[in-house]
């Protein structure tokens, strides 16, 4: 038998400003939903960030769907990439950089840790 989990952006909330030691630009805040967990190694649910800029280090996968607003991931290593309203993406493993939000973004994301 198959199971379906629905992800609404309804499950428990999580706000908080991004940390001081992490802030490259402004005063983000998040707010995270969890709404489906396995094993402790896979979790998906939605995001929402206000504008504001941040380091990230990936070590996990992460699928994201953005819902509203504008980003840009920027690598150490490269450009800058730009993501909108109906844009999907992949974050793989390793990837070192800055998250910009540049219009306040909901997104729904499906995250794995190996």
């Amino acid at each position: 038998m198959s199971k379906f989990i629905a992800i609404t952006g309804g499950g428990p909330r999580e706000e908080k400003a991004v940390d001081a030691d992490r802030l490259v630009e402004g005063s983000p805040r998040t707010v995270s939903t969890l709404e489906y967990t396995r094993d402790d190694k896979i979790f998906a649910g939605e995001w929402s960030a206000t504008a504001g800029a941040w380091r990230v280090k990936y070590e996990e996968w992460e699928f994201c769907h953005v819902l509203e607003g504008v980003c840009e991931l920027v690598p150490d290593d490269g450009a800058p990439v730009r993501y909108v309203e109906g844009d999907s993406f992949i974050i793989e493993p390793g990837f070192s950089g800055v998250w910009r939000v540049i219009e306040p973004m909901r997104k729904r994301y499906v995250v794995q840790f190996f």
